[in-house]
């Protein structure tokens, strides 16, 4: 099935760590970094995936406006997210944007990321050692079941 997988991961690499693991096992992935492609012919995929880390409860912005402009409508679409703090509502700027254009939601994976955007950076950050091994299993595991 031809998938694609948009993603931003920039901080840490938390988000890009699962995506890794998740193309080694599956090669015909594509994964396109929503920083260095802002636009891209996405009527081609059978399934279109999200990726980010969270910021202040969110997507990242890049990701979201990637979706917004691009996302044909109708698709299948599936999210993995990173946090520090993981939380259901963490998926709603995204969900959003797919229900805007009637996608089918396959489902969402989230698991803990190393974070140290904004106010954690005082502390030296929170989750350190996310995502762990049996975390990225656990990805590429939820890819597999999509």
């Amino acid at each position: 099935m031809k998938t694609c997988i948009i993603y931003y991961s920039k901080h840490h690499g938390n988000t890009k760590k699962l995506l890794d693991t998740i193309k080694a096992v599956n090669p015909e992935v594509e994964l396109i970094d929503a920083t260095e492609k802002r636009e891209a012919d996405l009527n081609g995929y059978e399934r279109i995936g999200f990726a980010s880390g969270v910021y202040y409860g969110k997507f990242a912005e890049q990701v979201l406006t990637f979706a917004k402009v691009n996302l044909p409508p109708q698709k299948d679409v599936f999210f993995i997210a990173t946090a520090g703090n993981p939380l259901k509502s963490n998926f709603n700027s995204i969900a959003v944007v797919a229900k805007d254009k009637q996608s089918k939601e396959l489902g969402r994976f989230q698991c803990k990321g190393f974070d140290a955007f904004g106010p954690f950076k005082l502390v030296g950050g929170i989750q350190k050692g996310h995502p762990t091994e049996g975390e990225v299993t656990e990805a590429v595991n939820f890819y597999k079941n999509l």
